[in-house]
């Protein structure tokens, strides 16, 4: 009789805050097979595959040089207009990717999920982990664009030490993302309605955080208003880290930190809370 076989215990949630992180690091090989699945399958029929990194931001760029830059005059800080968009899509890509597709976790995995058990926060960690190498690449072409510049010496584009925050800056861009991500994702399950929100959603909500704007442009009265929105601090400190326009407000990026790690509490508890019904509903 073999006595050296591995048995997985499954128990319930014992508790509302029982977040089980603990599985997900058990399931960390999962993790990784499910970010290579993300990576292929998104580009596998494709005949550009991951050109694809570089043709939706630079598109989207040359649109907003021409209808925000050139023809609304929308001011950019005394920065290259290619410049200054590149730096907020390239943060605001990252978010708006990953809340897009971790919104529709549990309708998009409802056949694996009901077939098999694991950790199902696996699932939403690896949108977020697979995104990262989307986010890399694009960087990477966004300090391309960043060295030419000063090489150039158009203009004086002034990075500085702030840069050093830039791990904390996506880490915060991922936590907003993985915590309103599931929380939709668990009312969707039940409001179907809500699917059809997303895309126009995130749209609105790049309107109202300074990617195409920045924040010296809004009149006094309206900032408070524009502040108030977590994304924001974090995008303006992105752009000052690396072009030295914008501000670093740190009572602002504290305020980013604190809602961001609530809705990350809020949305873990909510998720694991509806993956044990949510068969029920899809």
């Amino acid at each position: 009789m073999n006595n050296n076989l591995n048995t997985e215990v499954i128990r319930p949630h014992k508790s509302l805050f029982d977040l089980r992180l603990k599985p997900v690091w058990d399931y960390r090989d999962l993790l990784f097979m499910f970010v290579r699945r993300d990576f292929v399958a998104g580009y596998k029929q494709t005949i550009l595959g991951p050109l694809w990194f570089f043709i939706q931001p630079i598109f989207t760029t040359i649109m907003f040089t021409f209808v925000f830059g050139n023809i609304a005059q929308i001011s950019t800080d005394g920065q290259p207009k290619t410049l200054f968009y590149l730096s907020g899509l390239t943060i605001w890509n990252y978010f708006s990717e990953c809340f897009t597709k971790t919104s529709n976790i549990f309708i998009a995995n409802a056949g694996i999920f009901g077939k098999v058990y694991f950790p199902r926060l696996i699932a939403p960690l690896s949108i977020i982990v697979s995104g990262l190498i989307k986010f890399a690449v694009q960087f990477l072409m966004f300090l391309v664009f960043l060295l030419y510049y000063k090489l150039n010496g158009e203009v004086a584009v002034n990075s500085n030490e702030t840069i050093l925050l830039m791990p904390i800056l996506i880490l915060m861009m991922a936590g907003f993302a993985l915590g309103i991500g599931m929380i939709v994702s668990s009312m969707t399950t039940k409001y179907r309605d809500l699917t059809m929100l997303i895309s126009f959603g995130v749209t609105l909500l790049m309107y109202a955080t300074p990617i195409i704007y920045p924040i010296s442009s809004i009149p006094d009265r309206y900032k408070s208003i524009v502040m108030a929105n977590p994304l924001a601090p974090i995008v303006e400190t992105f752009r000052y880290a690396f072009l030295g326009s914008g501000q670093l407000d740190w009572n602002a990026l504290g305020y980013s930190f604190i809602v961001m790690s609530a809705l990350l509490t809020v949305g873990v508890i909510v998720f694991n809370k509806v993956e044990r019904t949510f068969m029920d509903t899809v």
